[in-house]
């Protein structure tokens, strides 16, 4: 006698609703064993390999890849053999997929879930793009159901909808009892110049495409319409020289340690942000509404934002302000390679307490960032171009020079930081990213 025990979606991250499922590892008929990988579901924050919980035959599939399943809901049943044959450590009421009433489930997402839908419409498995026609597509399809139809050629009976004439109303004067411009516009009361005929449409584009809003998309977008509608946000700019930091990362980069990494401009203002910070603490800080206290977090998470094909992520470093310098250009080698190949596991992108944009990479020379929600602070690095710059010497004298400049933007909380935080921390920044000795100091 076999004992189906079913596996309920999981929550794999902090409070998500709801996964998309993008493939699936086994069919029905299927051995399975425990920790097992059994489907990939794409959540909110992230792509997500889930491992079996139970060892048996895969009987039954709940959900199809590219439907959306609610937390909670079964995703598969499994047929464990004979009563107990469930993996060891799981809770009573995972083993039945039934838990008694009185018992609460001991894993998020797993037991029955008030309120809501159990799941929504099915997609296909390729991202389906709904396309709409204009009207006038559809009108040579139909089929006039009316027993008289007035008597008048297309352009006429365009005349007549631009005009706002009833066609019914109009007393024929062509031939064969036709009617014509002139009658239209008697009609209409007025004389109108003669209309141009409207260009033929192309029947082989769609007049517009709409594309499901759903996963790191539809997370973002929430994200960032919940920051600029909640904290009032500042933004502050500068420009600055770094030719002598681009200076020491060809110097850094030409060092036996770190030959087998790349060494990139980001980094630099990654470190660069990292000190500043000490001497801005309200920078790495966040907002507590509910016991209106402002919270100094003593160690920093630094996010990066990354965009990949499934849209914008900003996983971040655990503990980047105790890192080495070859330390911290590891751990971005791996956050930007994990993120791009959509492997980010939800956990590295919680936690963030300050993050870095890198706009420059598209050529940009800056921009208006939106905080990252519970954050205080978020840097903006633009191009990093070679442009003229008044440069003076020791004597005073001025001259122009060929000069690596870029731009920051800081945008704040202006309920956690005062202009003048703000100005401090992103005037700092230049001075160590324009002078890094000073960083010695």
């Amino acid at each position: 006698m076999t004992s189906p025990q079913q596996f309920l979606l999981p929550d794999v991250g902090e409070g998500l609703t709801e996964a998309e499922i993008l493939a699936w590892s086994v069919r029905p008929g299927d051995t399975v064993e425990v920790n097992q990988i059994i489907v990939e579901v794409e959540t909110a924050k992230a792509a997500v390999e889930l491992p079996s919980p139970y060892a048996g035959v895969v009987s039954a599939l709940h959900a199809e890849v590219g439907e959306s399943l609610a937390v909670g809901k079964p995703l598969i049943t499994i047929d464990t053999g004979p009563p107990g044959g469930a993996a060891e450590g799981l809770s009573d009421g995972r083993a039945t997929g039934q838990p008694e009433p009185e018992q609460a489930a001991l894993l998020v997402g797993y037991g029955p879930q008030g309120g809501g839908a159990g799941r929504r419409r099915r997609r296909s498995a390729v991202p389906e793009h709904r396309t709409s026609l204009p009207e006038d597509r559809v009108e040579a399809g139909r089929v006039d159901q009316e027993v008289e139809r007035p008597a008048a050629k297309p352009p006429v009976r365009k005349l007549a909808k631009d005009l706002g004439v009833d066609l019914t109303t109009v007393t024929p004067t062509g031939p064969g009892g036709t009617i014509t411009r002139e009658d239209v516009r008697e009609a209409a009361g007025r004389t109108v110049p003669q209309v141009a005929p409207a260009p033929a449409l192309d029947t082989a584009r769609p007049a517009e495409t709409r594309i499901p809003i759903r996963g790191v998309r539809k997370h973002t977008a929430a994200a960032m319409v919940a920051s600029a509608f909640t904290a009032p946000h500042v933004t502050e700019f500068i420009t600055v020289d770094v030719t002598a930091t681009m200076r020491l990362r060809e110097l850094v980069a030409g060092r036996r340690e770190f030959r087998d990494l790349r060494v990139t401009p980001l980094l630099f203002f990654a470190r660069a942000l990292l000190i500043a910070l000490a001497k801005t603490p309200e920078a790495n800080s966040s907002w507590d509404e509910a016991a209106q206290e402002i919270v100094l977090k003593h160690y920093v998470n630094l996010g990066v934002a990354a965009a990949t094909d499934r849209g914008l992520v900003v996983p971040n470093i655990k503990g980047a302000d105790r890192m080495s310098l070859r330390e911290l250009a590891q751990a971005l080698a791996d956050l930007t390679a994990t993120a791009r190949a959509g492997r980010t596991s939800p956990q590295d992108m919680t936690g963030g307490t300050i993050t870095l944009t890198n706009v420059g990479v598209f050529g940009v020379d800056t921009g208006t960032p939106i905080l990252n929600p519970g954050e205080a602070a978020i840097l903006a690095v633009g191009a990093v171009r070679r442009m003229p710059w008044v440069v003076r010497d020791d004597d005073g004298d001025e001259r122009i020079e060929p000069r690596w400049v870029t731009q920051l933007a800081l945008s704040f909380d202006h309920r956690l930081m005062d202009g003048r935080q703000g100005s401090e921390l992103l005037a700092g920044l230049a001075e160590i990213l324009h002078e890094p000795g000073l960083a010695l100091l």
